[in-house]
């Protein structure tokens, strides 16, 4: 087994891999071609040498009488030289040398099968009758007188093993022919595949291409019509669909871009009144802002006045109810000398009896002093001055008494006006009060009036900061719809410069609308 794996060395040094990935010597170790199987080959190197021709006259007679393999070969001498290369072969196999150069020739006999497109079938077949005959003419030769190998007697052992090793070395080639016959046809086979698509690709390639330069240039006229492989007409139908598609969107977006642009000159007049308006409307507010804050201050001032008023009439109050105190005070204190004036015109009756007593004393007195003569005289004296005495006193005690009786009727008239004074202080005291309820209500009203004009005043400033802030957003929505108007007429000629493969009627009639919108609208104004 040694010799043999020297001996297919070289073929698997040359001969980096078949058809199967496998080393010769991997599928010899397998067959169990060994040694003295390679020994017996070439022991049957003359039998086959001299009846391989015949096996193959054989083959080709039954291969002229079969069209699926006569058409493979043009002439006769085609069939002499295929049969020139077959002996050469298998001069080589019955050698036993399977040699790098025997493995060229297996794969170069593969790859013509496969280029020519013979299938195993035919080559197998082929193997079969040349084999068949080889066989026989060996058995032949066993049970000849002269044996096998001419020892003189037939071997059966010795010849059943040299007819196994003919038989796995004939298997062993067709094995690999037919690997190479395989990996060619896999090979052309995908040779072609790609060659198909390669040719498949350029011609979608160019269809596209094509495709895509009209798009590039704006035409969505253009469909794909050409002749398209069947594996991509769905595509091309796809992208026609869409093209019709696209074209249909960019025909509504130009109508509707035309209206957009019709709107826009609307709203654009629109925005431009309406930024007029604003601008008069944040001038008279803020002159309003400024009347109310007038007004506001009015007001304030009124509330601080009123205020003042309130507290004026407060001390108002307060002074009368003082002077009611007082007033009662001093009708007390007429009572308390009314009072005290009846006291002293009692004590003056009691003085004015005393003194007419003591009269009539100094009268009895004087008559007595009288009857007595001049013992009397001097007693007569002291009581005639008595008498004087009671009667000035009596005098004075009725003087005091007019004079109380005139106080006290002068009290009397002071009490009563007092007492008409307390009412009156009571009268103004309610007044005053009333009037107090009176600036009072004035004050809340005028503090509610005040509050209610501070927030009438920070809402009109509020309204006024908002409306200039709108007058501001109106300037820059105007601007910013004048921009919008020039856009929308740069992305109309943008549009328009497509070809749908349709009139320029509706653009027309677009472009007219257009035009006429802000007229009509002018007009209704």
């Amino acid at each position: 087994m040694t010799d043999l794996r020297n001996e297919s060395a070289t073929a698997e040094a040359e001969e980096p891999g078949d058809a199967s990935s496998k080393s010769i010597g991997r599928r010899m170790d397998f067959m169990q071609i060994n040694q003295p199987d390679l020994v017996d080959i070439r022991r049957l190197k003359p039998i086959i040498e001299r009846e391989l021709p015949r096996g193959l006259d054989k083959f080709y007679a039954q291969l002229r009488n079969s069209p699926e393999v006569r058409r493979f070969f043009s002439s006769d001498e085609h069939i002499a030289r295929a049969k020139g290369a077959q002996i050469g072969h298998w001069s080589n196999i019955s050698a036993g040398q399977f040699n790098s150069d025997y493995v060229d020739k297996v794969k170069t006999i593969g790859k013509v099968h496969a280029r020519i497109g013979l299938e195993p079938q035919w080559y197998i077949g082929g193997y079969a009758i040349v084999l068949d005959h080889l066989v026989q003419e060996i058995v032949k030769a066993s049970v000849a007188t002269s044996g096998l190998f001419g020892h003189g007697r037939p071997r059966t052992e010795e010849t059943a093993r040299s007819l196994g090793a003919l038989i796995k070395t004939v298997m062993l080639d067709m094995d690999l022919a037919i690997s190479v016959y395989i990996d060619e046809a896999e090979a052309a086979k995908q040779e072609a595949q790609r060659k198909a698509i390669e040719t498949e690709r350029h011609r979608v390639c160019a269809l596209f291409g094509e495709a895509m330069a009209k798009i590039a240039a704006r035409d969505l006229s253009h469909t794909m019509t050409g002749d398209v492989p069947d594996a991509y007409r769905s595509v091309c139908q796809d992208f026609n669909d869409a093209i019709r598609q696209l074209a249909s969107t960019i025909s509504a977006i130009e109508a509707g871009t035309s209206h957009i642009s019709a709107g826009g000159e609307e709203i654009r007049q629109a925005a431009d009144d309406l930024a007029k308006r604003t601008e008069r409307q944040a001038a008279s507010l803020e002159e309003t802002a400024a009347s109310l804050e007038e007004i506001t201050n009015a007001v304030t001032d009124s509330s601080k006045r009123a205020d003042e008023a309130g507290q004026l009439v407060e001390r108002m109050r307060r002074e009368a109810e003082n002077s009611g105190q007082v007033v009662r005070r001093a009708v007390a204190a007429m009572d308390a000398i009314k009072a005290s004036s009846g006291a002293i015109g009692n004590i003056i009756g009691v003085i004015d009896n005393i003194a007419f007593q003591t009269n009539l004393l100094a009268l009895n007195a004087g008559v007595e002093a009288a009857r007595a003569g001049d013992a009397g005289k001097g007693f007569a004296v002291v009581a005639q001055e008595v008498r004087e005495l009671a009667q000035r006193s009596g005098q004075a005690a009725r003087e005091i008494k007019e004079l109380i009786n005139r106080s006290g009727e002068q009290v009397r008239d002071g009490v009563t006006l007092v007492d008409e004074t307390g009412q009156a202080l009571e009268i103004i005291v309610s007044e005053i009060s009333e009037l107090g309820d009176h600036v009072a209500a004035i004050m809340r009203a005028t503090h509610e009036q005040s509050m209610s004009l501070n927030e009438i005043n920070a809402a009109v400033n509020i309204m006024d900061q908002a409306t200039q802030q709108n007058a501001a957003m109106v300037e820059q929505s105007t601007a910013a719809t004048h921009s919008l108007a020039v856009e929308i007429d740069r992305i109309l000629g943008m549009i328009r410069e497509f070809d749908i493969g349709q009139s320029g009627g509706q653009s027309g009639r677009a472009t007219t609308g257009r035009e006429q919108n802000p007229g009509e609208r002018r007009s209704a104004a």
